[in-house]
Order: structure tokens, then sequence, then C-alpha cells
């Protein structure tokens, strides 16, 4: 029963903001903007907020290496939940996110879809062809750098059912790469596959977590050789900080 009334206050907190999104966007882009906006500032923090407090779920965001944040830099990450999404927002909630995602988000998703298009997230079209993908990946490229955005991509390209880390695919990591020319941060979280869907939702969130850390600050990499080096370096750093974080209980950071 505890579980049920979580979902309907989180439900009745989300409620307003995606139905005055879908009004707006049509509308007035710069109304449907400021609603994004609170989305990912405001919205997002509530979200874990209220999940810990009836719940017992605690969002663990690591402070580590934060500090060293280049001014610009974009990320990639292991990819296990639509909740990713608002998981970088509330850890860089100081920062304006912008996220690499399939088309087929961009529709009828209440919250996410409007945010995703009026923000001009990354969406890339399921059926695209290599050259029409690459082609917005490089205008996304160019979006973040012009804007100061962080952009994050994970390059496992779907969610992983189990958790583990699937392999890194190269063309969209080079592209954006190539584009932007910034740091890559890598990024590792941990807790969204146990809550993938409502079955485990409501048999997970209770006493569950999600964690979220920053592993490593690559410079630029100029060269096919150094960017193949961060994506098989980077899977390999994530998994082994999913392994220990798997010892430890939901309660303790």
């Amino acid at each position: 029963m505890s579980s049920i009334f979580t979902l309907i206050i989180l439900v009745s907190m989300v409620i307003p903001a995606s139905l005055g999104n879908i009004i707006m966007y049509p509308i007035s882009k710069k109304a449907s903007l400021r609603i994004s906006n609170y989305i990912q500032k405001v919205l997002a923090p509530r979200l874990f907020a209220v999940m810990h407090m009836y719940k017992k779920f605690n969002f663990w965001g690591y402070e580590d290496n934060l500090d060293k944040l280049p001014k610009s830099f974009f990320v990639i990450s292991n990819h296990q939940s639509l909740l990713d999404i608002p998981t970088f927002m509330n850890y860089f909630r100081d920062r304006s996110v912008r996220f690499v995602a399939k088309d087929t988000l961009s529709r009828h998703i209440p919250l996410v879809s409007e945010m995703l298009r009026v923000e001009e997230h990354c969406m890339i079209p399921r059926n695209a062809k290599p050259i029409e993908a690459m082609k917005v990946m490089e205008d996304f490229g160019n979006r973040i750098v012009e804007r100061e955005q962080v952009g994050v991509l994970f390059p496992e390209g779907t969610r992983t059912r189990d958790g583990n880390v699937r392999k890194f695919y190269s063309a969209g990591f080079r592209k954006i790469a190539q584009t932007a020319n910034l740091p890559v941060v890598l990024c590792a979280l941990d807790g969204g596959y146990q809550l993938r869907d409502l079955r485990k939702i409501f048999t997970n969130m209770k006493r569950g977590c999600y964690r979220i850390k920053v592993l490593k600050i690559y410079d630029a990499p100029q060269t096919k050789e150094e960017q193949n080096l961060i994506l098989e370096e980077g899977s390999m750093l994530i998994q082994q900080q999913l392994d220990e974080w798997r010892k430890l209980p939901s309660t303790q950071k």
C-alpha cells in the first residue's frame, strides 16, 4: 500500500508540469523552456526526495572528482533505466544537461517528451541512415559547445536488463568527440535496472538506492586510438565500480 501511495504522490507531483508542457509546447517555446527548466532543476531533485521520504530510497551522488570538472565537457556513462535522465539532472543540477537518445522518447512520454524536444536534446531517428544519424550527432556537438551545455551519451545504445555493462559502441562517441573537442567525463550509475517497470518499482523501491559517480576525466581525445582507449577503459572501470557498489547495503554510501 505504501508503494501505491508513493507512486500517487510522484504522479501528482509531475502531472501539472507535464500537462503544462504539452499545452505550451506548440504555443510558446519560451514558456515551454521555462517549464522544462523547472523539471530539470526542481522536479528531478524532488523525485528522489519523495522516494527517500516515503520509501527510504537513497540517492547517492558521489562528490569524488566533481571539484575537478572542467568548465565544459561531455559525459559517457552506462545506461540502465529512463530514471537515468533525472539522475543526471539531479547530480549535475548546477549545469544544463542534454542527452543523446532515440527519437521515440520525444513522443508520448509524460514529462519527458516535450522537454527533450524544446530543449533540443539529441534525438536520433530510429530508422535513420548512418549518415543522417551522424549529422544529428554533429549538430548536437556544435550546440553543446556554443551553449556551454553538458552532453550525456550512453555508448551502450540501449538500457541493460541485468545491470551489467554492455558493449560500448564507438560511432556516436567519435562524432561528438570530433565535433565538440571537449574533455570526456566518465560516469558510472547503478540502481536503475531494478526500477525498469512498475513491477520492479513496487518490489525494489523500498530501501533501494541509485548511485552515480564521476570515475575519470579524460582530455579531449585527438585520435581514433585515444577515442578507443576511452571506450575500452571506460566500460571496464564502470563495471569494476558496479561490482564494488553491489557489495554495499543500499543504506551505505
